[in-house]
């Protein structure tokens, strides 16, 4: 098994989605050759790792939060509001980490080594557990965000922006609508698709949501449909809030690049890509790639999120040694910077950075 992941980092190490950088060809062959080297020191930690560090930490986090399910709908059926409150809190925090890390490492196919069930995985964790269609998450995220990290209209994380909101609202009360404009949002993206994956989606998006209200009703004991939704919207909306902060704190506001003319991979990447500090329970939550190692998922983005922290160490010192940055903040500092500075970072666009032409 170590032996094929060694093949599949080789053959995914430069973006999963298939674009290639046409920005980033041509430059010199040293330059080039940083990220080649990066890459083989990678690489060798991979090989050398075991599946329990390659996948099996992060399938295990996913296992324990689709099992604390039960005992959250069972709390919730409790008739004391410690109890009931207590399950809303596990609910919240399992639908969290499926949601958030669960998507996450099956869009990356960072769950397995296999294709056929890094589809499904795929389907199932952004269908069913996130109300969003695959091909549409896969196409934003992969093959937009993560080929174009920071360019402007491209992956700049311009999805996440609403200029007409006021930044309280923005960034403190419309986060709590995100489970109502996911579905909203997926299916609008229907026409995009085939009529098969249409009604797959929907029937996918469907069977997530009622899932949890059959169960609301039936295990947990609610006595109206209108209770059993206030339930799943304040469960599902627990943890939007700083799930939207993460996604505009680590790249707006970093240095941006135009579409026809962007630096190399290894210089995009650690210029616009910031790292948040360690945090326990975001960190089980989204999963270290999204919060403390998101440089080295934007490097290495099949890494599992396990995988991105071991190999941390490695990614850090090697920028330090060929002085390229490493960029890391806190979380309420980049709080107080977005909130200070809205005007400037969300509702018009950041000036695009001359880092492309100093190389």
């Amino acid at each position: 098994m170590q032996t094929e992941d060694g093949r599949m980092f080789e053959r995914r190490r430069t973006g999963e989605s298939g674009v290639k950088n046409s920005g980033a060809e041509g430059g010199e062959a040293g330059k080039e050759s940083l990220m080649m080297e990066l890459t083989k020191l990678v690489q060798k930690t991979v090989k050398e790792s075991s599946w329990w560090e390659r996948r099996g930490v992060d399938c295990s986090i996913l296992a324990a939060a689709f099992l604390s399910l039960t005992p959250a709908f069972l709390l919730l059926g409790s008739s004391q509001l410690l109890w009931f409150s207590a399950g809303g809190l596990l609910m919240g925090m399992a639908h969290g980490v499926i949601t958030f890390k669960g998507t996450h490492l099956a869009s990356h196919g960072a769950l397995t080594e296999s294709q056929a069930w890094g589809k499904f995985w795929s389907v199932f964790f952004i269908e069913v557990c996130g109300s969003f269609s695959a091909r549409a998450g896969v196409q934003g995220h992969i093959k937009m965000h993560h080929a174009h990290t920071n360019v402007i209209g491209l992956g700049d994380s311009s999805i996440w922006k609403a200029p007409f909101l006021p930044r309280t609202v923005y960034l403190f009360i419309a986060p709590l609508a995100v489970p109502i404009i996911t579905p909203l949002v997926a299916f609008a993206q229907l026409r995009g698709d085939s009529l098969v994956q249409a009604v797959r989606t929907v029937l996918m998006v469907t069977l997530g949501l009622y899932s949890q209200y059959w169960l609301l009703i039936n295990v947990s004991g609610f006595r109206s449909p209108c209770s059993a939704l206030i339930c799943m919207l304040v469960c599902r909306a627990m943890f939007s809030v700083p799930y939207i902060h993460v996604n505009i704190f680590q790249h707006i506001g970093l240095p941006m690049f135009s579409p026809t003319h962007r630096p190399k991979r290894i210089y995009q990447m650690t210029h616009g890509v910031l790292n948040l500090p360690r945090n326990p329970l975001l960190d089980w939550m989204f999963g270290h790639s999204l919060i403390n190692c998101h440089v080295e998922h934007h490097l290495f983005p099949f890494l599992s999120d396990n995988m991105c922290l071991k190999v941390k160490p490695i990614v850090s010192k090697y920028l330090s040694e060929k002085q390229l940055p490493y960029q890391e903040d806190g979380y309420l500092s980049r709080l107080q910077l977005f909130f200070h500075k809205y005007q400037e970072l969300m509702v018009f666009a950041p000036p695009i950075t001359d880092l492309v032409g100093i190389q």
